[in-house]
């Protein structure tokens, strides 16, 4: 059996929420970050990162969202949640969770984890009167150019779609102007009314 790794707040909410929506059968780990259990030595022999989230499979452990969403979808693929047939719209949806994973979520962090960049305050205190600007600016691109609609592929639902509703739920924290985004915020509306999504909220 599948055993999931998360923490309440960080992306690992994407993930959990895909295994709910194939009906997959795992077992759910909480971290409790506020004691950083997530550099325990128990928690660092399952991922050295010290980060979520992390699934253990019956072939290893796999970390790192996006890989962990296209294993979701791969594993389950009756539920439809990656184009999988077609190469191309496969690695359409890839480069989306990629760029969440490698441009959205590091803008978001350079508010709240600005020291793994620097020890300088002065930096730290730079870094995060940036980002509203930044994550601002990721979110114009993804309104504008990236969110097909209704769904972020067009008409199906897919693992880009809670993996952008994790994000956006950063939004306002983050200092950003939810009335820039109509598009995202009535996706983030509606991804959050889906039963799967209640479901992994509550965990």
């Amino acid at each position: 059996m599948l055993k999931f790794f998360y923490a309440p707040g960080t992306c690992a909410l994407a993930p959990l929420i895909a295994l709910e929506e194939v009906g997959a059968e795992f077992e759910k780990v909480k971290l409790d970050f506020s004691s950083n259990e997530q550099q325990s030595p128990d928690y660092l022999a399952v991922n050295p990162k010290g980060r979520v989230p992390s699934l253990v499979t019956d072939r290893g452990i796999l970390t790192e969202t996006p890989a962990i969403l296209s294993f979701i979808a791969q594993k389950f693929p009756d539920a439809g949640l990656a184009p999988i047939s077609d190469a191309f719209a496969f690695g359409q949806a890839q480069a989306f969770n990629s760029y969440l994973c490698s441009t959205v979520h590091v803008a978001h962090a350079h508010r709240t984890r600005g020291h793994r960049w620097t020890d300088d305050d002065d930096a730290i205190k730079a870094m995060q009167k940036k980002v509203p600007e930044v994550v601002s600016g990721c979110f114009e691109l993804i309104e504008n150019d990236m969110l097909q609609g209704p769904w972020v592929m067009g008409e199906n639902y897919t693992v880009c779609d809670p993996y952008l509703f994790t994000v956006a739920r950063w939004l306002e924290g983050d200092g950003a102007d939810p009335e820039r985004f109509p598009k995202v915020i009535d996706h983030r509306t509606r991804v959050g009314e889906r039963a799967a999504v209640k479901r992994a909220l509550a965990s």
